[in-house]
């Protein structure tokens, strides 16, 4: 059904590309590598910060693959050959300490980054996944706006996932100019409105000539919705939160199943 001839490859990491243990299983690694020997541009896009990326990229030789790295859920792309920052579109500081008010009415914990830390006034369970995941240091002040004093790339709203639901409906009615994702159920990411992962790869693509047909998506959560509905194939792993199991074309194993290995099995190498 699905026989283009894909040539850019759009990855989640956390619960799509790696593991539970946050690896890249052998089985996806020489996929991976399979298909950027066809030529097929590999990309990374990831709510995560940059630095806590860079060194999956470079595992998988993107740098040397002329590839791109997609981070903040889309609101930085990096050109791995050249090492330079392509894109970038910040939370104003004023857009910060509005989503600070709005944390404290709310009762969420709230993060953002500074100078390469992770910034809180709060210590959480879920912060604490975060930093673990990150790999950044965790700068926990007494006064957050007086901590955040310019622009920064995105917050996370952090609370229990139940809860967080209903947080995020009063969010999106107060607040319909940011653009709001989950990434994981305890964490709801704020970026400026029109960043998305799918925006992104839209940028990338009409800069390198590759057609929305010829791009494949892979994704598990509600920040990868866009980047799912916007690519020719959007493809779920089957871990994916399951009220959004009917958006992908194609759902394949899970994170722990190497699933991104099947997706070049079944579409870029057959």
């Amino acid at each position: 059904m699905y026989s283009m001839k894909y040539k850019m490859l759009v990855l989640d990491m956390d619960d799509t590309l790696l593991t539970d243990d946050h690896k890249i299983s052998a089985e996806n690694k020489e996929m991976i590598s399979k298909a950027q020997e066809k030529g097929v541009l590999v990309v990374l896009a990831s709510g995560r910060p940059t630095s806590a990326m860079i060194s999956y990229a470079k595992d998988l030789k993107m740098d040397l693959n002329n590839s791109f790295m997609i981070s903040y859920n889309g609101a930085v792309i990096t050109d791995l050959k050249e090492d330079t920052i392509l894109f970038e579109q910040p939370l104003s500081q004023e857009q910060i300490h509005e989503l600070y008010d709005f944390s404290q009415r709310n009762k969420t914990h709230i993060i953002t980054y500074v100078d390469g830390k992770v910034v809180s006034e709060t210590d959480s369970e879920y912060i604490d996944i975060e930093i673990q995941i990150t790999g950044l240091e965790h700068h926990k002040v007494l006064d957050f706006k007086k901590a955040v004093q310019s622009s920064a790339i995105k917050c996370i709203l952090l609370e229990d996932p139940e809860y967080l639901v209903e947080v995020e409906q009063i969010l999106k009615a107060e607040m319909p100019h940011l653009s709001i994702s989950m990434s994981k159920p305890f964490f709801l990411e704020v970026a400026p409105q029109g960043i998305d992962k799918g925006a992104s790869i839209q940028f990338l693509a009409e800069k390198l000539n590759i057609l929305q047909s010829e791009i494949i998506a892979v994704g598990n959560a509600g920040n990868d919705v866009t980047m799912i509905e916007y690519a020719g194939l959007g493809v779920w792993v089957d871990n994916v939160t399951p009220e959004l199991r009917e958006i992908a074309n194609v759902i394949v194993s899970s994170n722990n199943d190497h699933g991104v290995a099947e997706v070049i099995r079944r579409y870029i190498l057959n």
